[in-house]
């Protein structure tokens, strides 16, 4: 048995698992480690329901011989079990299936420098249980001091402290260091026949950049109250103002549908439509992986690309679809830096900010409804459809009238993206896919 490698030796452990699968016949080997420490705490109704606090290190391996690829992975980094591991991925791999298009990435002449990126805040891991615990007991004791709110589906406090190394047998050698908080917190009000719920949160990078309890407490509180005494609607075709958590989500189905995989697999309605309009002009959505401090920067990918800024939709325009090497070389583009380990996955996946202040949009509609919350799984990225139930705020002459709920909203991404006739000013990355407020001309709206 060897000892277990400090954290500064990562990089080199790294590199001689890479040379040792070379020596035992592979063509092409990647080796990723990942070493780093989690936090987390749920309470409810001011007491602690869960806590979790580790640390973990793990070793994931791809080798690739005559085309045929095979993995592995290890948590136990002694090398004496390493070399066993490589042994017997190149033993598997000559058992697979050819694949001429499985090969690692060319190495890149391109380096991003992380300092530069700002992911990594050493208070982060300075913070004591006692303060995390307290974050989550305040947010809640807040939010509940509000005579409306009636119960507590909990508060909940995050972080992450993460060192990230990536080597592969193309000479590249790669190494980062990310930190990760959140804090959150979700209610119910309302009486037993009308209760209503809903949450709010903040996640960051930084710790200094997260909001307070009391930001957190009382937006939460905000965002339920104004859903009691819902009413019900007829069914009618109607503008529909997203909020940005609702602009978040549609995006992360535009996601699905230009992420190459789907799209080599023909399994996504924007296959073959590069350099053709998509949406409305107001339109331009972008995957940055270099945005200082944000929750999906990296310097590099899953296979050691380096992150770039990709325009995916430019005013309207399908610009890109977003790949990793796999996808690139299928439909015979170049990797953006999208590897996720499994596939492709957003970097910062963002639909650009508009002129638009929210209060504008709202009182450009006539009628029509305010979308603040979705249910269900109606999302079909073949054809582009959508159905979800749907809760919202209906609007009348430019203002909020009332709550409304048990309705589903129709249509189809496609359309819906060409329909966009605002865009909003208030984007804000609240996570690694965001976009601001949006109005749709025209979507279908079933009520009663």
């Amino acid at each position: 048995m060897t000892a277990a490698p400090r954290a500064d030796d990562l990089p080199a452990l790294a590199e001689r698992i890479v040379r040792f699968g070379r020596s035992c016949g592979a063509d092409e080997v990647e080796v990723s480690v990942g070493e780093g420490t989690e936090f987390s705490v749920d309470v409810r109704l001011g007491e602690v329901e869960n806590l979790v606090e580790a640390g973990s290190r793990s070793l994931g391996l791809r080798v690739i011989k005559d085309e045929k690829t095979a993995y592995a992975s290890s948590s136990d980094l002694d090398e004496d079990t390493l070399k066993r591991l490589v042994r017997n991925a190149v033993r598997r791999a000559e058992c697979a299936s050819r694949d001429a298009f499985s090969a690692l990435p060319p190495l890149s002449k391109r380096k991003v420098d992380p300092a530069a990126l700002s992911i990594y805040d050493p208070e982060v891991g300075r913070l004591d249980s006692k303060t995390k615990i307290g974050l989550a007991l305040e947010t809640e004791r807040i939010a509940l001091s509000d005579a409306r709110i009636t119960n507590s589906y909990g508060a909940n406090f995050v972080t992450n402290d993460g060192t990230a190394v990536l080597a592969n047998s193309k000479g590249f050698l790669g190494r980062f260091q990310k930190t990760y908080c959140s804090l959150s917190v979700g209610l119910q009000a309302g009486a037993t026949d009308e209760r209503v719920e809903d949450f709010w949160f903040s996640s960051q990078t930084r710790f200094g950049a997260l909001e307070t309890p009391e930001q957190i407490a009382r937006t939460a509180v905000e965002r339920t109250v104004r859903q009691l005494r819902p009413r019900k609607i007829k069914t009618q075709r109607v503008p529909v103002i997203f909020e940005p958590m609702m602009t978040s989500g549609l995006l992360g189905f535009l996601f699905s549908c230009v992420a190459g995989t789907a799209v080599y697999q023909k399994s996504s309605f924007l296959a073959g439509r590069l350099g053709r309009r998509i949406a409305a002009p107001a339109v331009t959505v972008v995957d940055d992986g270099l945005l200082p401090a944000k929750l999906g920067t990296s310097p590099f990918d899953a296979e050691g690309v380096p992150t770039r800024r990709t325009v995916v939709v430019r005013k309207g325009v399908l610009a890109s679809y977003l790949c990793n090497t796999y996808a690139a070389r299928k439909l015979k583009l170049k990797s953006t830096g999208n590897a996720d380990g499994g596939g492709v996955g957003p970097n910062n996946f963002y639909l650009e900010a508009g002129p638009h202040a929210p209060a504008d949009i709202i009182r450009s509609c006539e009628k029509g409804l305010l979308l603040v919350r979705t249910l269900g799984h109606g999302l079909n990225p073949v054809t582009g459809d959508i159905s979800r139930g749907a809760f919202g705020l209906w609007i009348e002459k430019g203002e909020i009238a009332y709550p409304v709920s048990e309705v589903t909203i129709s249509g189809n991404l496609g359309e819906l993206l060409k329909n966009v006739e605002m865009v909003g000013s208030d984007l804000e990355f609240r996570g690694s896919v965001c976009g601001p407020t949006i109005k749709v001309s025209e979507m279908m709206v079933a009520g009663t």
